[in-house]
């Protein structure tokens, strides 16, 4: 079979080196270079010059009130630009702007905020924003050119995802008393975007202090929340600022609404749903399908006083997993990665968790017409995998689909499949555990963080299946900082790893799997992905100038690192559940197509009079 896949291959980088020779050169008609108030990643953002709000929002919402989440884990800082620490993830949308704002009705598209107008190429080789006049940070100072060139070279000095897209920026200056201009290294699609979307900072309020370093002073932002109180690692307040400057911005109108929002942080699940049983949250966002069915006769909503409410979207499916990590020897071997997923039992663990209702996402786009289709690869998927042939597995043009285990918790049919991939790779059960030619024996470490108690229950039932085939897994849940540091550091064996996809995926692949940024401290690529094969689609995804090469180059992608075997997927939703105040309204005659996920809770929220 590996035979055939691999002259599949070879034949189709023929014929694609072939036609490519022969192909037609067309000059790309040039587009405006105009002044204009948004962007969109293909074609025209959806949205005109003149309109009056965003499409997912309540323009009439009511304002005023209170909103008290939950959190899981903890914060030890209020830096979210430092890899050192833990700082609270609301940190940056409530009280950072960005020079675009992103449209969630939309595949990928934003909006002027901090500047009123951006312009580019049509084969966008720079992109040139102007700062609206009135643009101000909290303690009323202006928005300057200089406080946006600070805050691109200082965050790529501080955290790793931003250096990406600083590399591909050969230079930028000011070119008016509000104006800037990014030029780029190469033409990027996405880069204009991705640029817009970037934190700006107050270069005056950091002046004297270090921006990699964790601590409990919130930067100055110019958004519309301050964080008004902190009890380090317990909650964090942020208070409405009646100053704001966007307040009456098109594309900030409805949004926003609510004068107070508190985030209670807490290290166990289930202590965090009996807050909100007490009445001491007003909303949860439930994760357990059992439960959601079953779970909520309690006082408060059998009462009126929280109802229930499920939210679909038509995002690609949040990738849940636990990852291995590729860089350690055990893992290194794609036949010791399979044979672990083959051994886990993922119909029974679904039954025991969830009752059996929830899908497995059955790769990294699935749920999105960017997911690689069920069965064989497309003509077009092996012509853009053809290159690669001798960096890829043997079966990446075959059925990637995950396998499916009978549901009974003996799983035997897989851990035989397993076995057999073991044995391969010169394991053997010696004395009833399983070593290899060397005598070492199969054990690893699955690093958690506290407080993910489905996860950990999941991985407790994988690790007695694997006690029967000699292998010998150690849970190991440690707390928010340990847990940064071990991340940031890659002392791990297996972790889990929550990825959420877009319909409209760009540079963030490069921070995922880019062979670059595998050994950097910190870096998102979890597994360690080194690819040349990855790495080249990814560029190709970003440099796509039509809908269908876009697609289909993520489908190639998606193929490939299915192929790779580097997670063991588990469970997702399909819509978010979420429990709240009945007094909490939000616009559900007119969501937007990501659901619940970035600029939805509490960003579109309101608490009725």
């Amino acid at each position: 079979m590996a035979g055939k896949i691999r002259k599949r291959l070879a034949i189709a980088a023929f014929f694609s080196l072939f036609t490519a020779a022969y192909q037609p050169l067309f000059a790309e008609e040039s587009g405006s270079d105009g002044w204009r108030h948004g962007l969109a990643m293909h074609g025209e953002p959806a949205l005109p010059l003149n309109f009056k709000a965003l499409p997912q929002v309540n323009p009439e919402a009511p304002k005023g009130g209170t909103l008290v989440m939950g959190e899981g884990g903890g914060f030890d800082s209020l830096n979210p630009f430092s890899t050192r620490g833990r700082a609270s993830a609301w940190i940056t949308p409530l009280t950072v702007e960005t020079l675009m704002a992103r449209a969630w009705d939309e595949p990928f598209s934003v909006y002027g905020l901090l500047a009123e107008s951006v312009r580019t190429d049509a084969e966008r080789t720079y992109a040139e924003f102007t700062l609206r006049e009135n643009a101000r940070f909290a303690n009323g100072s202006p928005v300057t050119p200089e406080d946006v060139i600070w805050s691109f070279h200082a965050l790529a000095e501080a955290h790793p995802r931003y250096l990406t897209a600083h590399k591909k920026v050969a230079g930028v200056r000011i070119t008016g008393p509000r104006s800037l201009r990014f030029d780029f290294t190469a033409p990027d699609r996405e880069l204009p975007l991705i640029l817009g979307l970037r934190p700006i900072l107050s270069q005056a309020d950091w002046q004297g202090r270090d921006l990699t370093a964790s601590g409990m002073t919130a930067p100055l932002g110019s958004g519309p929340y301050r964080v008004d109180s902190v009890d380090p690692g317990r909650s964090i307040t942020f208070r409405k600022r009646a100053d704001w400057w966007a307040k009456d911005l098109p594309v900030m109108r409805g949004m926003h609404n609510l004068d107070e929002i508190r985030v209670e942080y807490f290290t166990d699940s289930s202590v965090m749903f009996e807050a909100f049983k007490a009445g001491a949250l007003d909303v949860y966002r439930e994760h357990q399908a059992a439960r959601w069915r079953s779970g909520y006769d309690f006082t408060r909503v059998t009462s009126g006083q929280v109802v229930k409410s499920e939210i679909p979207h038509q995002r690609p499916a949040m990738m849940t997993g636990l990852v291995f990590n590729t860089r350690r020897p055990l893992f290194a071997d794609v036949r010791l990665r399979q044979a672990l997923i083959e051994s886990f039992g993922f119909e029974f663990i679904n039954q025991t968790l969830n009752g059996g209702t929830e899908p497995r996402a059955g790769s990294w786009f699935y749920n999105s017409d960017l997911a690689m289709p069920p069965g064989p690869a497309s003509p077009q998927t092996e012509n853009l995998l053809a290159p690669f042939a001798k960096d890829l597995p043997a079966d990446v043009l075959g059925d990637l689909r995950l396998p499916a285990s009978d549901g009974s918790e003996a799983n035997r049919a897989g851990l035989r499949r397993a076995m057999a991939l073991l044995e391969d790779a010169g394991w053997q059960v010696q004395d009833g555990e399983l070593r290899n030619a060397d005598g070492i024996p199969f054990r690893f470490e699955i690093l958690l963080p506290m407080g993910n108690a489905e996860i950990r229950a999941a991985a407790t039932i994988w690790a007695r299946s694997l006690s029967r085939l000699g292998i010998t897994a150690q849970i190991q849940a440690v707390d928010d900082a340990q847990m940064t540091a071990r991340l940031r550091d890659f002392d791990f064996d297996m972790t889990t790893l929550l990825r959420a996809n877009s319909l409209s995926p760009g540079n963030e692949q490069v921070l995922y799997w880019g062979s670059a940024n595998a050994d950097a401290p910190g870096s998102r690529n979890v597994a360690g992905v080194k690819s040349p094969a990855v790495d080249a689609l990814i560029t190709q995804m970003l440099t796509a100038t039509t809908p269908d090469d876009f697609r289909e180059t993520v489908r190639a992608l998606d193929r490939v690192l299915m192929a790779g075997r580097y997670v063991i997927p588990l469970w997702f939703a399909d819509r978010s559940r979420l429990a709240h105040d009945s007094g909490l309204g939000y616009p559900a005659d007119r969501l937007p197509v990501y659901g619940d996920a970035a600029g939805f809770l509490p960003d579109l929220w309101w608490r009725n009079r």
